[in-house]
């Protein structure tokens, strides 16, 4: 018989006694080599990717087909004839299926079985679907933001209850775009304007306060509280100057702050609140989401964080105008606020008349901010996804293995020696670590405690920057700063606070060991083998 000319998404009846059980049987090309066929059967009672005649571009099936993706063949028929071509669309689709199943395969070969021969202070948690998501992502050669960006953009919100995000490269950049969206003249009279104010903790992670300073803003430096390790509030009313336009706190390693003190003072003095809730996606403040509370709110998905991308932020808001400046910085600074390759969303691209331009000037090309770009890829958006459907999951870990972790302290006697957490009766924290800090009337240093257990493969990390005024970037340059009082917690926490890890990996058995190594660490300091 002569040899047809096959495509890859042709469906095809083989009637040759010569390859077994395959013959009289319906199969789908895959791929072409020489005079050799990879085919999938398409079969009618059993599990697979279901096709009907609405999935092709010619040809008819009987009845309902199912291919089967676990079952790939390579043959040379001598008798066969072609049924059917799939559409384009449905090809796609089954042969983004097949890439699923093999990629579980990859995954269950590679990744699932893992030791963990340390303990580490965070981690990522990462399954098949993740990878799958990875892989779809790249299959649609869209290199920049795309399908899975504007996905996540609108399924993330409604997780927290907000009503717009804008996805960005890191929670740095969050930090970076929701000061720099406060500067925006379209705000009016309430901008913030080089030498104003912004209050802060001197106890926290640089990128809360580093974007202040980058915007020729004056940051002012306030005391925490030891055990929430978050803002003094009775400090951060008596902190305020004429000068004094925005707060931006975060909820210290997924402990809320005391938000409803925070915001009566916000709008006593009109002052902006700027939320980073990099530590603390989860975590709820009478029953409402942290992240949901401030003008502005920002993300981080870094691997250590409560879901990642790899690298990944997001800025959240519910003010339309706030968002559309937060989009214009994250985007080069322009004014247009059409998605990635999309043009003339508002009908009126050539019809615009702003600055010194000529009227009708490309909206696309009109720029009103000094802008960055600091867009994230659908790579991250399309792991955030899967990781958002495992959040919740992720959130009652972290909040299981922080109460094991307490409970084990303080059934060891260890708060003894260390300050353990304290947080509001108000907060259910989705905690990022568990905080420890030395008391006063312990004799031995954190020094030792840390290399102890580093040594014993458990994970520390300290406060992050502890006094970030004594940090070289402060003590080597010359900045523009305040400090309102004493930072005398501050001070303390940089000689003796840090924290260990409670993210979803850890479990029982592992964290029986770490409040074991705690224990044995005490007991050979009494017996003097330190």
């Amino acid at each position: 018989m002569e040899r047809l000319d096959f495509k890859v998404g042709d469906i095809i009846l083989v009637k040759d006694p010569t390859i077994g059980d395959l013959s009289d049987k319906i199969l789908l090309v895959l791929d072409l080599k020489g005079k050799e066929l990879l085919c999938a059967l398409i079969d009618k009672n059993t599990n697979g990717i279901e096709i009907t005649d609405d999935d092709l571009e010619e040809g008819k099936l009987e009845d309902r087909g199912v291919v089967v993706i676990e079952k790939l063949f390579t043959i040379s028929p001598i008798d066969y004839q072609k049924v059917a071509s799939l559409k384009k669309d449905s090809l796609d689709r089954i042969l983004r299926a097949f890439t699923k199943y093999t990629s579980s395969i990859y995954f269950k070969v590679f990744h699932k079985e893992k030791s963990m021969d340390k303990i580490p202070a965070s981690g990522k948690v990462l399954d098949e679907d993740d990878l799958f998501n990875l892989i779809d992502a790249s299959l649609d050669m869209w290199l920049t933001a795309g399908r899975f960006a504007e996905e996540f953009e609108k399924e993330f919100p409604k997780f927290l209850g907000r009503k717009y995000c804008a996805l960005v490269n890191s929670g740095s950049s969050a930090n970076l775009i929701a000061i720099s969206a406060l500067t925006s003249y379209k705000l009016g009279e309430r901008r913030l304007k080089p030498g104003d104010e912004v209050i802060t903790v001197a106890a926290g992670f640089p990128t809360t306060i580093t974007p202040i300073i980058q915007n020729n803003l004056i940051p002012v430096f306030i005391d925490v509280d030891i055990g929430t390790y978050n803002v003094n509030v009775e400090q951060l009313e008596n902190a305020i100057s004429e000068k004094t336009k925005a707060i931006f706190l975060a909820h210290t390693l997924g402990n809320p702050f005391d938000v409803d003190k925070v915001l009566e003072i916000a709008k006593k003095y009109n002052l902006w609140l700027i939320e980073d809730n990099c530590d603390a996606l989860g975590s709820k403040y009478n029953d409402k989401y942290t992240g949901t509370f401030g003008h502005i709110s920002t993300l981080s998905f870094y691997p250590a964080h409560h879901m990642t991308m790899g690298e990944g932020g997001a800025v959240l808001t519910d003010d339309l105008e706030i968002y559309r400046i937060i989009s214009s910085f994250r985007d080069w600074g322009r004014d247009c606020w059409c998605p990635p390759g999309k043009d003339n969303t508002c009908k009126n691209r050539f019809n615009w008349k702003l600055g010194d331009l000529p009227f009708g000037y490309d909206h696309k090309y009109i720029y009103s901010h000094l802008g960055y770009n600091l867009k994230a890829t659908d790579f991250q958006a399309a792991i955030g996804l899967t990781q958002l459907k495992k959040l919740p999951d992720f959130i009652d870990k972290r909040k299981k293995n922080f109460e094991l972790l307490f409970e084990g302290f303080k059934k060891e006697n260890l708060d003894k020696y260390f300050i353990l957490p304290k947080w509001s009766p108000h907060s259910e924290s989705s905690w990022f670590g568990f905080p420890l800090t030395i008391k006063d009337n312990t004799s031995f240093d954190r020094k030792e405690l840390i290399e102890f257990l580093e040594k014993n493969k458990i994970g520390t990390r300290l406060l992050f920057a502890g006094n970030i005024i004594k940090q070289p970037a402060f003590t080597n340059n010359q900045i523009n700063y305040r400090v309102f009082g004493e930072l005398k917690n501050t001070d303390k926490i940089m000689k003796d606070t840090f924290w260990i890890g409670v993210w979803p990996e850890l479990g029982e058995k592992k964290i029986k060991y770490m409040i074991g190594k705690f224990k044995e660490y005490i007991i050979k300091f009494k017996q003097g083998g330190f």
